[in-house]
C-alpha cells in the first residue's frame, strides 16, 4: 500500500485564508493536484473550509482521476471524511461522469460435498 501524505497542490489566480472561519478560498484558474487519490481537479473558484472538512469547488468543475474516472459539473463538494462527493449541475444543465468499474473476480463455486456411502 502507498503510504498517504495529505498534501494537495493549489493553483490559482489569487488564494486567500481565514484563520478565524477556517476558510481556505482560490479563485481565477483553479488547479488542484491530489496526489493520494491520483486526482486533477479544474475550476473558476475552491474553497476549503477546514472545521467542517468540506472541499467546494465552483464554476466549470472539471475532475479526473488516473485511471479513467472523470467528472464534470458546475458545483462539486468533496466531504474529506468520508470520501463522498456530491456534484451539481449549472441551471438546465447535467451532471456529466465517466466511471470505470473494475469488477472483482469472483472464486468458482465450489462443488457440494459427496455423501459417504
Amino acid at each position: 500500500m502507498t503510504p498517504t501524505t495529505g498534501q494537495v497542490t493549489i493553483e490559482s489566480d489569487l488564494q486567500r485564508a481565514d484563520q478565524v472561519t477556517g476558510v481556505v478560498t482560490a479563485t481565477g484558474n483553479v488547479r488542484i493536484v491530489y496526489p493520494d487519490r491520483r486526482v486533477v481537479a479544474t475550476s473558476r473558484q475552491a474553497q476549503y473550509f477546514s472545521k467542517e472538512g468540506r472541499v467546494v469547488l465552483s464554476g466549470d468543475v472539471d475532475v479526473i482521476q488516473e485511471g479513467g474516472n472523470h467528472l464534470r459539473a458546475e458545483l462539486v463538494t468533496y466531504f474529506v471524511e468520508t470520501e463522498r462527493v456530491l456534484a451539481n449541475p449549472a441551471a438546465g444543465r447535467q451532471v456529466f461522469s465517466t466511471l470505470r468499474i473494475e469488477s472483482t473476480p469472483t472464486a468458482s463455486p465450489t462443488q457440494p460435498a459427496q455423501p459417504t456411502p
